[in-house]
This record gives C-alpha cells, structure tokens and sequence, in this order.
C-alpha cells in the first residue's frame, strides 16, 4: 500500500511538472462536460425564478471577475479540470468547491447585471451604495461589526466598494431558500436588499444591450503564459530585506533544539499547516494568497536555518502562528 501511495505521489510530481512547463492557451480547457457547465445552469434556473431574463455569458479566464463595466462573468480555468484543481489545491492552499464556486458566481452575476442595465448610473443607487467612480483599492479595512453591509463572500467583501456592496446585496438576494428580510431584520443592510428586490422587479423583465467582447475579457485561448508563470508571478509583493528580522518572534512560538539528539521538526510543522494558515489568513485578511504564502515559507525556511524545533503544544503553536502572521500582514497593509 504504501509504495502504491508513493509510486502515485511520484507519478503527480512528474505530472505537476509537465502542466507547470505548459501555456495555459494549449491545455484545451472548455466549459462543456464541466462542473462549471452545470453550475452555469443552475445559475441561470436561479435568475429565471427570479424573472430574470438575462443569461450572463460565462468564460474561462485567469481568475473570478466581470471585467470592468462588462456584463460578463471569467471563472478560474482551473476549475474546468481536475488536474489543474489538484494543481490549484497543491499551490495555493485550497480550491472552491461546488458551494463556493455557486457563491461567486451570484456575486459575478450581481456585477453583470449591473453593467448590462447600468443601474450605478441612477441615482437612488448611488443613494444606496455609493458612488460607482469611487477609486477601488485591493487593499480594504472592513469593519466586522457593521450592519450596513450583507455578509456573503468571507472577508466582509461587501465593504470594498460600493460596486461589490451591490454585488454581494444581489447574490444574498438571488440565493434560493434564504429568508433575508428575517436574517437582516434591523440591519442597515435590509435596505439595500429591499433596493434590489425593488430593482430586478423593474428592469428584469426587459433585454439589456449588451456590447460585444472587448481585449478585456481575455479568455483562456488568449492566456499564453505557463502555468508556472501564472502561480509564480515575477517580483515579490511583501519585502522581508533581513532573512532575521523575525528570529525572536519564531522562538517564541517554536522551541529552539539546544541538543543534536533533538530533533528539529520546527520548519517541518510550518510547511504541514502552511495550507490551512495561507487559506485561513488570506481569506480573514483579505489580502491575496501569493502574499501570505510568501510570508509563510521565509518563516519555514528561516526556522530550518535556524534548527527550531516542532512545539510540543501544537494547537498552542498554530494560535500563535495564526496571529502573528496575521499581524505582520495587515500591519504592512497599513504601511504600503
């Protein structure tokens, strides 16, 4: 059993290898035959028990997103295939499965309809969410507490400009089975989702005029870079210009090993819950997974430089690890 295991482990490296050599355009990724397909028709029998009439048109791109005033949705080409899931999984910490892939595709319809229909140009939608122009920063410091806003997309996402708070409004709003005026009863955010329910009722009936696709919308027969290139982006977005600046941090949550018959297994533990803290960190933070990982692997490799040992308390240690980290990374958030 276990040279099976190791002979699969072995067959995936190689595999992970090749896919990593290869331009994402020469995969022949395609929708049909897909989870994204099926999820795609639930979508639209979703907006069609809404009357909704538009079908927003869904492509495989690099990433989840409408392009900017664009009534159309890019999923992530990696959903299209397993392997590249697997890929996914293995690089970045995790992959959206069929319950979150739904959530973003509600979300993406929320932006698509508001392009097709240009509802940010009315001006009781910018007496309820603000206004479209207002200048959009990856960077956002939410505030967990607010009432204003629905929660939908983990991270509090709504408050990151008004086109996402009008986003995430309408996919609360179009998810089947919930009872948003009880769940947000007493909230700000009620009517914003009473805005939307008003909204859909008065323009969801009619046929928006829909401009073709522009160089914008770049689908995956357009994404010629490898997939190495793709998760192993040039430059390095979080400066660490001393390899030591956090040795004393690292030693108070790992054990230095004072004896060679200790084994160090500090670097090890990091790198077995590197998965789980990157996915955790990077979606309470909001800040991108590249990021955290990066911040995460100097930590692992700084921590075998430094023969730091795995902790004795291990639920102890990833608490400490959890915060700390999350600590630098939105104390450089405020910084940059």
């Amino acid at each position: 059993m276990t040279e099976s295991m190791d002979d699969q482990a072995r067959e995936w490296d190689r595999e992970r290898t090749a896919l990593l050599d290869r331009p994402i355009s020469s995969l022949g990724l395609t929708l049909e035959g897909t989870m994204l397909e099926r999820l795609s028709q639930r979508l639209d029998a979703e907006l069609a028990e809404r009357g909704l009439v538009f079908r927003p048109p869904i492509y495989l791109s690099d990433e989840w997103g409408c392009p900017d005033g664009i009534a159309r949705i890019g999923v992530p080409f990696y959903l299209a295939d397993e392997r590249l899931r697997r890929l996914e999984e293995d690089l970045s910490g995790e992959v959206e499965d069929e319950t979150e892939s739904m959530r973003y595709l509600r979300h993406e319809a929320g932006h698509a309809l508001n392009y097709a229909y240009r509802l940010y140009d009315r001006s009781d939608w910018q007496a309820t969410f603000g206004s479209f122009a207002e200048p959009y920063s990856d960077s956002y410091f939410p505030d967990p507490f607010s009432t204003s806003h629905v929660r939908h997309v983990l991270g509090w996402y709504a408050q990151k400009h008004p086109d996402e708070d009008f986003a995430e409004t309408f996919a609360v709003w179009l998810t089947p089975n919930t009872n948003w005026r009880a769940a947000y009863e007493g909230w700000g955010a009620l009517e914003k989702l009473e805005y939307v329910d008003r909204v859909m009722a008065e323009v969801g009936s009619s046929v928006p005029d829909i401009p073709d696709a522009s160089e914008e919308d770049a689908d995956v027969g357009d994404l010629h870079h490898t997939l190495a290139e793709h998760y192993h982006p040039l430059g390095d977005a979080l400066p660490m210009p001393h390899p030591a600046q956090f040795d004393a941090d690292l030693l108070r949550i790992l054990p230095d090993v004072s004896s060679d018959d200790v084994a160090a297994g500090g670097a090890a533990f990091l790198r077995v819950h590197q998965r789980q803290l990157v996915s955790r960190i990077a979606l309470w933070s909001g800040e991108s997974t590249t990021t955290v990982r990066t911040l995460a692997n100097r930590l692992a490799d700084r921590a075998d430089e430094l023969h730091l040992a795995a902790p004795t308390d291990a639920a102890g240690a990833l608490i400490a690890l959890t915060a700390f980290i999350m600590g630098v990374i939105m104390h450089w958030r405020i910084e940059r």
